[in-house]
């Protein structure tokens, strides 16, 4: 073959590969998910975080200032990626059937790449995990799945295409977060070289900022003075700021000061020492050590966040280096509430080493939880506000988004499932045979019109008692043992007004409706 022909013929390849690329004008899709990072943890929502790179997302796409998960990050994983309820699927608990965290999924509970890979595109995974089965077997092409949650630095447990890796040393110089996104960049860059005129699906999954609080030293220097204010000032500016941004929420929910973790773990405090504190007491009534002690802690927190969307912006070079960046649809959000758990696990912690470092195993605990899910109640595990409610950007140049706008319509990650089979022309979760019926709609009208109204909607919630209903603006929600409590959420999303007493045929008939949606969980749960 002459050097002439050889040109050519690469130039043909070239332009081929270039018309399959334009002629296929289904979006690639990006979804990126954090791993416990409060309601106001990015400064698009009000956080002094710096995050620029979801900040340029949300300002010329969409963000959603009522959209939902299911408490907990197992639960709200499978719910992201079946379009179904977590218990109806077996990832949550079931009573009468195996479930839960070990929970097996039933054979019609297929995930979101299973459906994406059969028309065409493909698909990638990079990070945590926490679904029931193998990423390469549920529908994947490549994965990098970091199963230790325990370890930053240093994992003792990770897979490549669900193969098991060796331990990191100690002194590899590895960050998770860094790892993960690496991992992404290089299915990204292989899917360049290889695969250009098919489209791709990316799901990056965070394990920040979830405790152990560990950070890299670089990171953690940014933040070390910015919280010696303490979470209650720092939780009024988050609020105003919130305000000036337009979300849309008018009250501050009161800190419930007698509210610890949901699981207590007394040695776990022993080993912490006399700093830590398990209730979200007025920071004016900490010692000067116990101050200094809680403000490294979040500025641990705020460097995990700072990091991550540090990684994110890499990835977001990488598409824009591929020239792919007008046709990719980028998903941000959260699995749940920032969380008020407090536990020693991994390694154990040192009382003498630096806060975020490996030798540590630090939690936010409820006062700084309850800051980062400003302004709204509560913290992960349980179902009011603050543990359901994440923040969501949806950012996509060809789909004509309105940019900067702010979505106030309720959504579930439920929805998610739908609107990317239909933006991806695959067929609906409804027209498939032997398949229930799914309890998501569509968001593709919410994105292009955020005012749309679709409709008075019905979402529910149950995790380890938690339970909860939301239908149009109106609320009932109990933790395990209490009464049901009414909430408008229009006028209320802090959940401060109880209306039970008030308007008690609502209350009824809201937690019989929640009864019927348990039940149809069950149901389904059952089926093979």
């Amino acid at each position: 073959m002459t050097p002439v022909l050889r040109l050519f013929l690469a130039k043909f390849a070239l332009l081929l590969a270039c018309v399959g690329l334009w002629a296929d004008t289904r979006p690639n899709i990006l979804i990126i998910l954090a791993d416990d990072m409060g309601y106001s943890d990015l400064g698009c929502y009000g956080s002094e975080i710096k995050t620029p790179n979801l900040d340029r997302l949300a300002s010329h796409g969409v963000r959603f200032s009522e959209f939902y998960n299911t408490a907990r990050c197992w639960p709200s994983r499978a719910a992201l990626m079946t379009g179904y309820y977590a218990q109806a699927v077996r990832r949550d608990q079931v009573p009468g059937v195996t479930s839960g965290a070990q929970g097996v999924r039933p054979n019609w509970a297929k995930l979101l790449p299973t459906h994406l890979q059969a028309v065409g595109y493909r698909t990638y995974h990079s990070g945590k995990w926490h679904i029931d089965g193998l990423p390469l077997k549920n529908g994947f092409e490549h994965s990098y799945s970091l199963n230790d949650h325990d370890r930053y630095f240093y994992p003792q447990q990770h897979t490549k295409d669900d193969v098991k890796l060796p331990p990191v040393a100690k002194d590899a110089g590895y960050y998770a977060t860094v790892a993960i996104a690496d991992h992404a960049i290089a299915c990204l860059q292989e899917h360049a070289t290889a695969h250009v005129s098919e489209p791709f699906f990316s799901f990056v999954a965070f394990t920040s900022p979830h405790f152990p609080l560990q950070a890299l030293p670089e990171d953690i220097a940014k933040y070390q003075d910015t919280y010696q204010g303490g979470w209650d000032a720092m939780r009024q500016a988050r609020f105003e700021r919130q305000q000036k941004l337009g979300l849309g929420v008018r009250t501050l929910s009161a800190t419930e000061r007698n509210l610890g973790p949901p699981y207590a773990f007394p040695k776990a405090m022993e080993q912490l020492g006399p700093n830590e504190v398990n209730r979200p007491i007025l920071w004016g009534d900490l010692t000067p050590s116990q101050k200094t002690f809680q403000a490294a802690k979040m500025a641990v927190h705020a460097a995990m966040v700072d990091r991550m969307d540090h990684e994110i912006g890499r990835i977001l070079e990488q598409i824009q280096s591929m020239e792919a960046e007008e046709n990719t649809l980028v998903i941000f959000l959260s699995d749940n509430g920032a969380s008020a758990e407090m536990m020693v696990r991994g390694d154990g912690h040192s009382q003498q080493a630096p806060a975020g470092s490996a030798q540590t195993f630090l939690s936010l605990g409820p006062g700084w939880s309850t800051m980062c899910n400003t302004p709204l109640r509560r913290h992960k595990t349980w179902v009011h506000e603050g543990g359901i409610a994440t923040p969501f950007i949806a950012y996509w140049p060809a789909g004509l988004l309105p940019q900067g706008s702010w979505c106030h319509e309720p959504a579930h990650l439920v929805d998610v499932v739908p609107t990317l089979l239909e933006l991806a022309k695959a067929p609906a979760l409804s027209s498939l045979p032997n398949q229930p019926a799914a309890p998501g709609k569509s968001l593709l009208a919410l994105w292009k019109r955020p005012q749309e109204n679709l409709g008075t909607r019905t979402f529910w919630w149950l995790h380890e008692g938690n339970a909860a209903l939301r239908v149009g603006d109106w609320k009932v929600v109990k933790a395990k043992g209490d009464a049901w409590a009414l909430y408008n959420l229009k006028d209320d999303r802090a959940e401060q007004n109880d209306l039970s007493a008030k308007d008690p045929q609502r209350l009824a008939q809201m937690t019989e409706a929640w009864e019927r949606q348990n039940a149809e969980c069950v149901r389904l749960a059952k089926q093979k």
